[in-house]
This record gives structure tokens, sequence and C-alpha cells, in this order.
């Protein structure tokens, strides 16, 4: 029988009287790729930060190459064991450079001097190996977030590790970067080494996977052969019970134009160039194409997060100039950010805080905020979005990604909207927790909101949007009815350079 690289039995973890792991179980092979599952907050990430040893146990035994680990690992111990981990959230120095991050606190000397030459070149071979062609001496803040992304693989890579976590590793990818990533591991898997992936884009574990283990409500549910199961089966063991529409569209008759935008460019034509296009209430208008098309930078100019250097935006007939983020709010358009940890959330302040910030006139009496008034309409916003926390009073830090997500979309629902942008509002998140955010684009739709989304899920554009706007290189190169499209169409007008 092979010895197992990881094995855990009856693992139990909590914070502050909250069970986060309930006697689990799982085991990791050599040369598998073995996926944990489950919905946010099931304590996926919770089991592997204690493999890791970012967490401690609270009780249950541990074993690493078929020793058992009698005391609990720090990180430093089990990178010299062998594990490393790819965590869900960036875990760089944004002011360091690629070559830093990969080898940060593993740096080559010569002599007492860093030797930044041979740290650059090393850090080179592992750009390489992803196919990556930026320079390692790049500052990693000058990178987007799927290149943010890349590097934190070649990092682990770097480390020469046996056991490797990859914790949501595509959620920022592009569809040639995913492809680079599973080579990779099909590298990986061939040397012998075991992967653990978690992932909530299930359609992509038949790719690479091998085993699934599923937890459910911090509880180990079962481990199956994925070659012996199927998505439907895996999700019913993920949710408890069947979902019936992965994609729940609804079809609303379309009202009047709600915005106009009209050669809107980026200063210096880099992003976004000469783009124009009509948004109608009741819409939903999705945004596809490759990473780096100018999607993400066209929504933050809408929305005022980033200067345009020309340009109109016209809301309801009327032209507005919108400079910053507060001008856009006054004119009902809301954007739901991509990075929704540095634009979207203040993580060290609570859940009602969040939701409340953009309408502190609301909850306000004479200038000052009423506690009574904040918590009530939180509370009407966690209980309305299925929000899973201990109150409206937890730190939003401590809530899983999925719920995290919850609040950047309820932060703007207490407002009056005309225009409301979601800019990738899945990643990261667990399929039920994905319907309940495409349920709650629904509910704007119905109302007659017009509601644009960036997503680089062809499947998701497909199957929410009612029309689709394809970008390449800065520009808008085709204007799709989704229902007469399909992906090999999106991606040939994503490519027309």
């Amino acid at each position: 029988m092979v010895e197992e690289l990881v094995k855990v039995e009856h693992i139990t973890k909590t914070f502050s009287g909250v069970v986060a792991l309930n006697d689990v179980h799982f085991d990791l092979r050599p040369g598998e790729v073995h996926a944990l599952l489950g919905e946010n907050g099931a304590g996926k990430s919770t089991l592997m930060k204690i493999i890791s040893g970012v967490y401690t146990r609270d009780s249950g035994d541990f074993y690493v190459n078929g020793q058992k680990i009698e005391h609990d690992l720090t990180p430093q111990s089990a990178q010299a064991l062998g594990i490393g981990i790819i965590h869900q959230e960036l875990n760089l120095c944004p002011h360091l450079t690629v070559a830093e991050n990969i080898f940060l606190n593993r740096e080559f000397t010569r002599v007492g001097f860093l030797d930044t030459k041979k740290q650059s070149q090393e850090a080179l071979k592992y750009l390489k190996t992803l196919n990556l062609d930026f320079d390692p001496d790049t500052p990693i803040s000058n990178l987007p977030v799927s290149k943010q992304q890349m590097v934190e693989i070649c990092k682990t890579l770097s480390m020469n590790a046996r056991i490797i976590i990859m914790d949501e590793p595509t959620s920022a990818l592009t569809e040639k970067e995913i492809e680079d990533l599973f080579k990779v591991i099909a590298m990986l898997k061939s040397e012998g080494r075991g992967i653990i992936y978690i992932s909530h884009r299930l359609e992509e574990l038949s790719r690479i996977v091998d085993r699934v283990t599923i937890l459910r409500d911090s509880k180990y549910v079962t481990t199956l052969n994925f070659a012996e199961t199927n998505l439907p089966e895996i999700i019913s063991y993920m949710v408890g019970r069947t979902l019936d529409e992965k994609f729940p569209r609804i079809e609303v008759e379309r009202g009047e134009k709600v915005l106009e935008v009209k050669d809107i460019s980026s200063p210096h034509g880099v992003g976004v160039k000469n783009v124009s296009f009509n948004l109608y209430k009741g819409e939903i208008l999705a945004f596809a194409g490759l990473m780096g098309a100018g999607r993400t930078e066209l929504v933050r100019a809408i929305s005022g997060a980033d200067k345009m250097s020309a340009g109109e935006v016209i809301i309801n007939g009327k032209q507005t100039k919108i400079s910053t983020p507060g001008d856009a709010i006054r004119h009902g358009l809301f954007c739901a950010p991509e990075d929704r940890k540095r634009d979207g959330l203040c993580v060290k302040m609570t859940l009602a805080e969040n939701i409340t910030l953009p309408s502190l006139d609301i909850v306000s009496k004479l200038g000052v905020i009423s506690r009574r008034l904040e918590t009530k309409k939180s509370k009407e916003m966690m209980q309305s979005l299925k929000i899973k926390a201990q109150g409206v009073e937890q730190y939003v830090r401590n809530l899983s990604g999925g719920n995290q997500q919850k609040v950047v979309v309820g932060k703007w629902l207490m407002r009056d909207a005309q225009v409301v942008i979601f800019d990738e509002p899945t990643r990261g998140i667990d399929v039920a927790s994905k319907i309940e955010i495409y349920n709650i684009i629904n509910d704007l739709k119905k109302n007659g909101i017009g509601v644009m989304f960036v997503s680089s899920e062809l499947p998701e554009v497909l199957g929410m949007s009612d029309r689709v706007l394809v970008m390449c290189n800065g520009k808008i190169t085709a204007d799709l009815d989704t229902k007469k499209t399909n992906q090999e169409e999106i991606l040939h007008y994503a490519t027309q350079y």
C-alpha cells in the first residue's frame, strides 16, 4: 500500500467558540491531485492552514510522510517538511520585486551581500516554467492580479515542496495561464509530488483531479474517486441538496436606455481606447475578453475609480461629470470592484460598518451615525443576502470569501441605483453562493436597473447575460446577442488585435 504524504484524522478546530473543523479526515498520496471541496465556510482553508503550519489544531492526529507529528507545525517547520501553500488571498509584498517575493526569507547572498543578479536569474527560471514573459525585477505592485497569482505559484514551486497546496490557484487566471498551470501540475504529478487542490470552478476538475474529499458545515462528508462520480453528485454532497439550475436566468422586457458611454479613453491610450456602448433598463450586459483586454480599466473609468482622458458618460439622457467614485454614487452608478479586499471592503471594520459605509446619510441623524439604524439596516441586508456571520458586529476579515463578496454587493443595495457594475462578481466563491449572487443580479434586472458585469468565465457570461460586449486590446471588437452566440465566437473576437 502506498504511504500517504499527508494524513489527518479527527481534526477539530474552533475560533472563539465557533467550530471551524469538526472531526475531519483527509489524506494525500504521492503523484495525485486530491481536490478538497465544499461551500465557503466549510473549513477547507482552515484545514490547509493547519497542514501548512499557519493554524494549530485543537485535537486530532497528523502524519507527514508516515511520521506522526506530535507538535504543532509552524510555517517554517512545515516548509522544512516539504509542504508549500499557494494561498487564496495573495500573500505578496507589493513594494518588492517579483524575484524578491519569490525568494523572500530565502535570499541569495554572496560573501554576506545580497546577490540580486543570481536571484533574478533563478526567478526567471520559474517564470519560464509557467510561460511568463515579464521581468523578475518588476515591482509586484505593477502587475495585475492574474500575474501576481502566477508569482505566488512560482514562489511555492521554488521551495521544491513535495506536498503542494493550491487554494483557488486559477481564480484570477486567463485560459492560457490555466493551461500552463495544468501542464506544470502534470509535471509535478509525474515527479511523485502530491497536490491538494481547492477550487470553486468545478468544471476544471475533470482535467487534473484523481480524488475528491468534500466538507460541509465544518464536517467531513465523503471521499470519492473522481472517475467514478460526476459534478451533480459532487454538488449535492457539497450543499446537502440538488441545485436544479446552475444559471437561474430570467427574461425581462428591456426598457429605455439608462447609460450611454461615448468614446471613453484612458490616459496615453493605455487600457481603453475610444470605447462606446449603450446599456438599457432591465438588461444584463456582460463584458468578455482575455486578461488585459481593458474590461476592468473600462468599468473603473466609468465608475470614477480611474481617470479618463476623453469621453462622456450619460445617465438617463443627462451628461454627467464623473471624476471620483463619489460622483458616480451621486448619479446612481455603483461598482462592486474586482479585488474585494483591496477596493471593495474595509477588512478591519465590522459587517455593519461596511454595509452602511456608502449610505451614512441614511443611517445618520443631524450628521451623527445612529448605531440603532446602522444595526437595523445591516441586519436586514444580512438576512436578505443570506450572509453567514456570527452577527453584524463580526469583522469582515473573518468572513469566508463568498460572504465577503455578498457584503461588497450589499453595500450598494441600500441606495437607489440606476446602473450597477460587477467586476468578477463570483470569483473565488462556491457554487451555492454563486447562485445567490446571480439571484441578486436577477432582482436588480427585475427592478429595471441596468446591470453590467465583467467575467472571465464564459459559461457564466453565456448563462446570465442578455448581451455580450467582447473586448481586445482596449477596444470593443463585437456586440453579440447572448442567445445567438457561443464560446468559440466570443474567443474569436477576444483575439482580434
